[in-house]
C-alpha cells in the first residue's frame, strides 16, 4: 500500500463553500479520481480513514461535507463512538439537516464536486468513480445519473431509500446511467427493505444498466462504519473487495 497524503480543501459551489477532505498516494503521480459521499453522521475521522485506505489502493479521493449549507464540519457534534439507540438526540439534530438537502441541490453540488476533483493535480483526467454510504448511496446514484458523462462507476453501501414508491425516487433516473454500478445492501436494514431492493433492481435492469446488487446477510444498516454500533468487520472487508474490484475494472 502506498503512503497517503491527506489534507483539508474547500470546494466552491453555486450555493457557498463546502469543506472537504482530499487524500491521494504521496508518490508524485496521478491516480483515478473518486468522489466519496459521507453517511448521515457527516465528515469525520472515520470517513477520513476510509478515504485514506482507498487512496492507499491507488486513488485520489475527495470527501465533501454535503451539509455545508449548515456550516463547516462537524455540523453536529458526534461522539467518538456512535450508538443512535442510546443517543436519540443525534438523529433529532441530524434529521432536519438531512431532509433539507434537495435533489436539485444534490445535482448542483455534484457538478461542483466533480469539477474540484478534476482540478486536483494528483487526479488523472477522465471519468471518476463515486461511492456513497447510507444517505451517500442516494447521492452516488443521483450523481451517476445526472453527470453520466463524468462517472465511470458508482457504488452504494447500506443505502437508504434508493427506490421508494415516490415520484422523485432516485431509481427513476436509471435510464440516464451509463456507469457500472454496485450495491451492497444490508439484510437487516429497515431503510432499504426487500421490496425497495427489488424495485431498484427492476428499474436498472429495464434501463439496461450494468450493475451488481448483493445483500450482505447478517449485516445492519451502517455496517461499514467502525465508529458505530452497526459495524461489521466481515461485511466491511467484503465491501472493500467489491469496491476495489469495481474501480479496478472501470477507472
Amino acid at each position: 500500500m502506498a503512503t497517503v497524503y491527506g489534507t483539508a480543501v474547500d470546494i466552491t459551489t453555486e450555493d457557498g463553500v463546502a469543506d472537504a477532505y482530499l487524500a491521494h498516494p504521496d508518490d508524485g503521480g496521478t491516480h483515478p479520481g473518486v468522489l466519496l459521499y459521507m453517511d448521515a453522521f457527516g465528515l469525520r475521522a472515520q470517513l477520513k480513514r476510509m478515504a485514506t485506505r482507498l487512496a492507499a489502493a491507488g486513488y485520489t479521493v475527495l470527501v465533501p461535507n454535503v451539509y455545508y449549507r449548515h456550516g463547516r464540519s462537524p455540523v453536529v457534534e458526534i461522539p467518538e463512538f456512535i450508538d443512535p439507540s442510546n443517543r436519540p438526540e443525534i438523529f433529532e439534530r441530524l434529521g432536519p439537516i438531512m431532509q433539507s438537502l434537495t435533489p436539485e441541490q444534490v445535482v448542483r453540488d455534484a457538478g461542483a464536486y466533480l469539477d474540484r476533483l478534476a482540478e486536483v493535480p494528483q487526479a488523472t483526467a477522465g471519468p471518476a468513480g463515486v461511492v456513497g454510504y447510507c444517505m451517500g448511496a442516494i447521492l452516488s446514484l443521483r450523481t451517476a445519473a445526472t453527470h453520466a458523462d463524468r462517472v465511470a462507476a458508482a457504488a452504494g453501501f447500506h443505502g437508504a431509500n434508493l427506490a421508494p414508491d415516490a415520484p422523485d425516487g432516485p431509481h427513476l433516473l436509471a435510464d440516464r446511467i451509463t456507469a457500472e454500478l454496485y450495491f451492497g445492501h444490508a439484510d437487516k436494514d429497515h431503510a432499504m427493505p426487500p421490496e425497495q431492493i427489488d424495485r431498484l433492481d427492476r428499474a436498472l435492469t429495464a434501463a439496461g444498466v450494468c450493475f451488481t446488487s448483493e445483500v450482505y446477510e447478517g449485516a445492519q444498516h451502517g455496517y461499514t462504519q467502525a465508529d458505530t454500533a452497526a459495524y461489521d468487520e466481515a461485511a466491511t472487508e467484503r465491501h472493500w473487495k467489491a469496491l476495489l474490484d469495481l474501480f479496478g475494472r472501470t477507472l
